[in-house]
């Protein structure tokens, strides 16, 4: 598995007070095997949450289904994120938007030779 990771700031221009109407900054984790990336974010102001956003396959995106939850690649970019300290596990759906990731795909051990930095 090949991971990427890039720090990115999405923010407003500064007001005359100094402030942002709005700032954000997070990472974005892309984890691949050649074919299939998983792609992730972790907002900095959350450190221990992280939430699946798309596959990406052959270059086309889509949102996450179930059976992509069981995938090996998946299992280890979720083993990934636990050793980097997130706890907080979420992944996109098209229904219901943001939910946990199911207990049962959170316990796997660590693949060795995954170790984040």
């Amino acid at each position: 598995m090949k991971v990427e990771i890039s720090h990115h700031i999405d923010a407003s221009d500064v007001d005359t007070d100094g402030f942002h109407e709005y700032f954000y900054e997070y990472d974005i984790y892309v984890f691949s095997d050649g074919r299939d990336a998983y792609i992730a974010r972790s907002y900095v102001d959350t450190p221990t949450q992280a939430s699946f956003l798309k596959r990406v396959r052959d270059s086309r995106d889509h949102l996450l289904r179930p059976r992509d939850l069981r995938d090996t690649l998946f299992v280890e970019a979720l083993a990934y994120l636990r050793r980097a300290g997130k706890s907080d596990l979420q992944w996109l759906t098209r229904k219901a938007g943001y939910v946990a990731v199911p207990a049962e795909h959170k316990s796997n051990p660590l693949p060795s030779g995954c170790l984040p930095p």
